[in-house]
């Protein structure tokens, strides 16, 4: 049953007409019925409020108002923004393409598959290399859902004191069960690393089985949990299997390379561009990378009052976007 203190604030935003406060305490009422195990009652709620014409407003609310949500014991751990990118903006290969417009679809669809008694996919995990698309996937998700981006800032939640990241984390999934939203986990690893580690301690193992508990827990807003990792290698196996898709992200291939650098010149591109010299000198790169360079060559035709970006403009940044590279990895491998 809800406590008596949610019940009054129930009424309170009731008789004030703030229709917002009632479906946050609502949706914290449902919350907690799901982790009480009352799932019908909890199922019940939702679909109330997904029925209520505010619910379109709710999800398409300002950053800022967002914000006045995430403070107290979120206040420095969260930050929140709303995305416009859409999946179409990126540069994706067919099969990781298909596999995001199904948890779009099921996001959208999630009523229909509800009366079915089954739960839309909600928890995606994105490996792959630094500047691979992870992050702004995350974003085009939320922009696809007309949702808030949460981004969670693990530098903030994990502490050295005892218990206090664990807290935290409660914090964060009592936020993800209240307000639907993407919520991303960037750079997980530091995270989700394997209990078995060797340089594991204590704490660190049982903040990974608070997560894991709290993963499991019905979600009765449908938001969606993103983590994203450079190094899967690292991640706890019991923690990898808690996710409904896992998505591998590469460095792009020559259509890709050209498809990078066509949206970024737009009609700044020459005419006569080579791109099999073009993909050759983006070979090894990452699409953060790709982007990167055609950027610094579109800067240096503008500057030099040139109406396209030539040839040799473009494949001198991308060379130097790899001296780069190369020249970081020399430093890191001293």
């Amino acid at each position: 049953m809800p406590a008596a203190k949610q019940v009054i604030a129930l009424l309170a935003g009731h008789l004030e007409g703030n229709e917002e406060r009632v479906r946050t305490v609502a949706l914290q009422i449902a919350a907690s019925e799901a982790r009480q195990g009352h799932v019908k009652n909890a199922e019940m709620l939702r679909r109330l409020l997904d029925a209520s014409p505010r619910e379109a407003a709710a999800v398409t609310a300002a950053p800022t108002s967002l914000l006045v949500k995430t403070r107290g014991d979120l206040e420095g751990l969260i930050t929140v923004a709303q995305p416009k990118t859409r999946l179409a903006d990126m540069t994706l290969t067919t099969t990781v393409q298909g596999r995001l417009d199904r948890m779009v679809r099921q996001q959208v669809s999630r009523g229909r598959l509800r009366e079915h008694a089954l739960r839309p996919s909600s928890k995606l995990l994105l490996v792959g290399p630094p500047g691979s698309g992870k992050t702004l996937t995350a974003s085009a998700i939320a922009g696809e859902l007309h949702l808030p981006l949460f981004t969670i800032r693990l530098d903030a939640v994990i502490t050295r004191f005892l218990g206090e990241t664990a807290t935290k984390l409660r914090a964060v999934f009592d936020q993800i069960a209240q307000m639907r939203g993407i919520y991303l986990f960037d750079e997980f690893d530091a995270l989700g690393g394997k209990r078995s580690a060797g340089n594991d301690v204590g704490e660190i193992r049982r903040v990974l089985n608070s997560f894991l508990q709290f993963l499991e827990e019905p979600n009765a807003t449908d938001s969606i949990i993103v983590a994203a990792t450079n190094h899967p290698e690292l991640l706890d196996r019991a923690l990898i299997r808690r996710f409904d898709e896992i998505i591998e992200y590469g460095l792009p291939d020559a259509e890709g390379v050209r498809d990078i650098v066509r949206r970024r010149l737009g009609k700044l591109a020459g005419r006569s561009l080579d791109w099999s010299l073009i993909a050759e000198a983006a070979h090894g790169l990452s699409q953060g990378e790709v982007s990167r360079a055609v950027e610094e060559a579109l800067r240096e035709a503008i500057l030099s009052n040139r109406k396209t970006v030539d040839q040799i403009s473009l494949v001198t940044a991308l060379d130097a976007r790899r001296g780069m590279r190369e020249a970081m990895a020399d430093i890191f491998n001293e």
